[in-house]
């Protein structure tokens, strides 16, 4: 009998803020270094962005010695392939997730979902009640702050707590901070949060150009990659390691 798969998003109803980068970051942390079985379901329809991310990704492998033998002795050490990256329409995730899992012959530990960038779309609702935990990134922009209340507050009444469901919480985590405004500006923002009773995690994501890191012709270290973990030396001081240790504990994992 297999066990049950944990269904996790990443998931905010405004574009720019990370939630792609940040399923991209957390399957490969948890596939790679982890020792988790992961799968991705890319439903971020049209443009299938991890979907794409994946593509590019091998073809720098496929035609550059260096990443070759990255990948060479990264699947010689782990002896385990790529994690499956599905692509669907929002509408279909849930029947396409299940059908998948039936049919492999592994045992996932957690899929991770990318979901469209709002809840009118057509089954995104649908999806993000049918996930164990949603995690939303946010930044400290007015427009933002109101976009992510007013997404978070809808999915906290609609689909938290309630016992036909399998959603256990939506969390918030603050991505992009500047540490000039930190102190001042967050609590701010952070007490205007608690009075709405929505959880925060403690991490916080500094605002950093190496979560745009990908694998290039520079050979430069890779942070954000569908084939490799983000690099150790890049790890430092990004505060990635911290917000995933801090979500694997909430979800039990």
């Amino acid at each position: 009998m297999k066990k049950e798969t944990l269904f996790v998003a990443f998931s905010t109803q405004k574009g720019g803020v990370g939630k792609t980068t940040f399923t991209v970051l957390a399957a490969s942390y948890l596939h790679y270094l982890k020792g988790y079985t992961v799968a991705v379901m890319d439903c971020d329809y049209p443009q299938y962005s991890i979907h794409a991310m994946r593509k590019r990704d091998t073809q720098q492998v496929e035609t550059d010695d260096y990443y070759k033998l990255m990948a060479y002795n990264q699947f010689k050490q782990l002896n385990k392939k790529a994690y499956p990256i599905i692509c669907c329409t929002p509408d279909k995730a849930i029947v396409t997730v299940n059908s998948f899992l039936a049919g492999s012959e592994l045992d996932f530990d957690i899929v991770f979902f990318d979901l469209p960038g709002t809840v009118h779309s057509v089954g995104v609702l649908q999806s993000l009640a049918s996930m164990d935990y949603i995690f939303t990134p946010i930044i400290a922009d007015r427009l933002v702050m109101e976009s992510t209340l007013s997404f978070a507050l809808s999915i906290n009444e609609l689909l938290v707590g309630n016992d036909l469901l399998r959603l256990k919480g939506i969390q918030l985590f603050w991505n992009q901070v500047d540490g000039r405004e930190k102190t001042d500006l967050y609590d701010i923002y952070e007490q205007t949060i608690k009075e709405f009773s929505l959880p925060m995690l403690h991490t916080f994501i500094p605002d950093t150009k190496r979560y745009n890191k990908e694998i290039s012709t520079e050979r430069k270290p890779v942070f954000r990659s569908t084939l490799f973990p983000a690099d150790k030396r890049l790890v430092k001081g990004s505060s990635l390691e911290e917000l995933l240790i801090e979500i694997a504990h909430i979800i039990h994992l």
